[in-house]
């Protein structure tokens, strides 16, 4: 549940937005990106999100069905644009975006009486981000839809904290969130922004302390660290490739990660399992159309010397 639009990438990587004429057009939008993830290796996916009624609304809902993602609660929403999404790609690690998503995102108008709660309390995974509690109506409808859930199955929350989408503390409202998750996922700095805690040992105590049963952080280069209520502890190493653009190995991540989850692996199989699959979309240039098959994820794993 939440953000997506049109990402627009230059198709030469290096160069910067000024000087690129020529741009791939693609689905974006994390959560809708991890939807495409999860559909890739296999899982039966939904998305619930709102575009405009605009070409480009037609090309994302276009585009889910072509994913195999289910799009009955992806609905436009009259007089606003499908948001845009640009980016520089200058590998291996900087990728400025540039969001227009103004006056106002559609994602941003889902509202809570609209919501299929039946259908989001019988989902086995349910998946939100932080960008959904960023503005009203979507932090009511967001809230609602976890406290609907009230931690049946698996509800992930991504910190994914983006500040350029914020206009107030967000505290607040991820408090809230934590409070009815049961899987909270982020990197150091979205976890910083969500208890204060940036060090990863200290930042997954403080989520589990917020109320999630498993907190999971990434930690980039150093790999991830995966800490669960009962004591588990997973800390894998990264797995090494050549990066073409780091945005959507996050999301490839998150998709493998309820992929892994579903199927009852244990902890540190699903740690690297969602780090091969991270590790496979940062070595290509798009995001959705680069998420993994189930055998691209373990070719990879072999060459590591995975679980």
């Amino acid at each position: 549940m939440g953000r997506i639009g049109v990402d627009l990438y230059p198709l030469t990587t290096g160069v910067p937005l000024a000087e690129a004429d020529t741009f791939g057009k693609f689905l974006g939008g994390s959560p809708s990106n991890v939807a495409v993830a999860a559909a890739r290796l296999g899982r039966r996916v939904a998305v619930v999100t709102r575009t405009g009624a605009d070409p480009f609304g037609t090309y994302l809902r276009a585009e889910l069905r072509r994913f195999g993602v289910d799009d009955r609660w992806t609905t436009e929403v009259a007089g606003l644009p499908t948001p845009l999404t640009f980016c520089e790609v200058f590998p291996p690690d900087r990728f400025p975006l540039y969001f227009y998503r103004l006056p106002k995102a559609p994602d941003l108008e889902i509202s809570a009486h609209e919501l299929d709660l039946p259908a989001i309390r019988a989902a086995r995974v349910f998946w939100m981000t932080g960008t959904g509690l960023s503005e009203e109506p979507s932090r009511s409808a967001t809230l609602a839809a976890l406290g609907a859930r009230a931690k049946s199955g698996t509800t992930v929350f991504d910190l994914d904290w983006r500040p350029t989408l914020w206009r107030e503390d967000p505290g607040p409202a991820y408090a809230r969130a934590l409070a009815l998750a049961t899987v909270a996922v982020g990197n150091a700095e979205e976890c910083a922004v969500a208890t204060g805690e940036g060090e990863p040992y200290a930042a997954a105590r403080s989520l589990l302390a917020a109320g999630v049963e498993l907190a999971v952080v990434k930690r980039g280069p150093d790999g991830v660290l995966a800490v669960h209520r009962d004591g588990t502890v997973a800390e894998v190493p990264p797995v090494a490739v050549d990066v073409v653009n780091g945005l959507g190995a996050g999301d490839a991540f998150g998709g493998a990660l309820c992929h892994g989850l579903l199927a009852g692996w244990d902890l540190e199989r699903v740690m690297r399992y969602a780090n091969a699959a991270g590790a496979i979309v940062a070595s290509r240039l798009a995001c959705s159309t680069a998420m993994p098959y189930p055998d691209e994820v373990e070719e990879v794993l072999g060459r590591a010397g995975g679980v």
